[in-house]
């Protein structure tokens, strides 16, 4: 079997709907979001004078960032998936290249800050509110086109 036969072969293996794409969209949103908010509850101390005043920024600064960018950002996957060619594609196809390598600089940032100690947790904390927020919320838009796909068909 010649290579790229072999590579034709997994990519049909490994080929999902439309549909099925939004809902791992979904999913990978939704567990970055949630695993950022843990991460920032863990990182919290509650008896910090300023910590209910940083919550409310940092909701508030997610939401905003949400409304300015990620809005705009989850649209365009949305898009981008429910105009792929074809009905069937390969499972990662939810995210571009671009956005693949954004997630990792991302991560690898989080990583850093967190383990470096350069800024105290105290600190820390709120940026990771503000960034669960938008992607918590962006998950919910793939949700909700998820059901509305299936509406469609």
């Amino acid at each position: 079997m010649s290579r790229r036969s072999f590579f034709n072969r997994c990519l049909i293996a490994f080929s999902l709907s439309k549909r099925a794409l939004l809902c791992i969209a979904f999913l990978v949103w939704l567990f970055a979001g949630a695993m950022l908010f843990y991460k920032a509850l863990r990182m919290s101390d509650p008896s910090d004078g300023f910590f209910v005043l940083k919550l409310i920024a940092s909701l508030f600064g997610g939401l905003l960032f949400f409304l300015l960018l990620f809005r705009k950002i989850s649209s365009k996957h949305i898009r981008r998936i429910l105009g792929l060619k074809g009905d069937r594609q390969f499972f990662l196809a939810f995210f571009n290249l671009r956005s693949y390598f954004m997630m990792g600089l991302m991560i690898a940032l989080g990583v850093f800050l967190r383990r470096s100690n350069l800024i105290p947790a105290s600190y820390l904390y709120p940026v990771y509110v503000t960034m669960a927020i938008p992607l918590l919320l962006s998950s919910l838009r793939f949700l909700r086109t998820f059901f509305r796909f299936l509406d469609e068909k």
